[in-house]
């Protein structure tokens, strides 16, 4: 057979390999940054390179004892295979590391000169250095503050003296009360118009053990289901320490109109024995004790009375309170 049919002839060419796929590469590859410390190379001896001829090197042949090598063609090229992770060397670092900037370090103070009894150092100040001069103060200010302190501590003494008082003198409220009342007359005129006659025994008490009342103003309202039907005014007078004292108290009504329904409510009360009025008494009042301390104050009074038929109407049941 020719040299040359021999050569195309695919019966006689040894059997390749089937290459190795390399995967797929989406994007750059990154390896992570190497240190920047330089390495030191070290010289290793490289072998010689081996002498190329012209002549292809000749493959691997699986010889086995007993068996004999077949004859290669004469173009047989060796099929070198492509590695499958080249070398980190063929790689670049493209994303250079970050640096961090180095921390700041606080200055260095200077140490502490001390004298030679272990005082500190006094440094001197520069001549063109300018140390601020003290201001000095308003004479008026000083004028202030001390009316200011001298205000406050009189405030305190004052509070400190009532207190005191207080507390030896117990000072109390006077009282006011109704002892006895007469009805006299109570009647209407053509059905509306109310006439009345009406007397109260007042009795005012005054019960502190030291100390003295007196009043300065006292006017007494009377009232018939919240309307007021009379007034009167009593003088003034005083009372010394734990002493009582009776007032007379003339209440007198001429044609007071009164509504409908208040009319037929009084007649009712009428005819049953059991009348209802209100007393309600507004007093000045001022206290002395024992010369030391006076002030005043206004009392508010408020009855509730119950007197029978007239014309001899008498008291059957009250109710009083007194309070500033």
């Amino acid at each position: 057979m020719p040299q040359q049919q021999r050569d195309n002839n695919p019966h006689f060419l040894p059997p390749q390999l089937p290459e190795t796929p390399e995967p797929p590469r989406h994007g750059p590859t990154f390896y992570p940054p190497q240190s920047r410390r330089p390495r030191s190379k070290v010289a290793v001896p490289q072998p010689p390179p081996p002498h190329r001829d012209s002549s292809p090197p000749p493959p691997p042949s699986d010889h086995r004892p007993g068996t004999s090598a077949a004859p290669l063609p004469a173009n047989f090229v060796p099929q070198q295979h492509p590695r499958s992770k080249p070398p980190e060397d063929d790689y670049i670092d493209l994303v250079p590391p970050q640096r961090q900037p180095p921390k700041a370090q606080p200055p260095p103070q200077p140490p502490r000169r001390s004298g030679p009894q272990g005082q500190p150092h006094h440094h001197h100040h520069h001549p063109h250095l300018r140390v601020p001069s003290r201001t000095k103060t308003n004479p008026l200010a000083w004028l202030i503050a001390a009316c200011c302190t001298l205000f406050w501590i009189l405030v305190i003494l004052a509070l400190l003296a009532i207190l005191v008082i207080y507390l030896v003198f117990r000072p109390r409220n006077p009282k006011f009360d109704i002892s006895s009342a007469t009805l006299n007359a109570a009647y209407l005129d053509m059905g509306y118009l109310l006439n009345a006659d009406l007397t109260l025994l007042a009795n005012f008490t005054n019960p502190n053990k030291k100390g003295k009342v007196e009043f300065h103003y006292a006017v007494v309202d009377l009232y018939h289901d919240k309307s007021p039907i009379a007034s009167t005014y009593i003088q003034q007078f005083s009372m010394m320490n734990h002493e009582y004292k009776f007032q007379d108290v003339h209440f007198v009504t001429s044609q007071v109109g009164l509504s409908a329904d208040h009319s037929q409510k009084l007649r009712t009360q009428i005819e049953n024995g059991k009348v209802r009025f209100e007393v309600k008494g507004l007093f000045r009042v001022r206290s002395d004790l024992g010369g030391i301390l006076k002030y005043s104050y206004w009392l508010y009074s408020h009855c509730t009375i119950m007197v029978s038929s007239p014309p001899t109407g008498i008291l059957i049941a009250k109710r009083c309170s007194t309070k500033r």
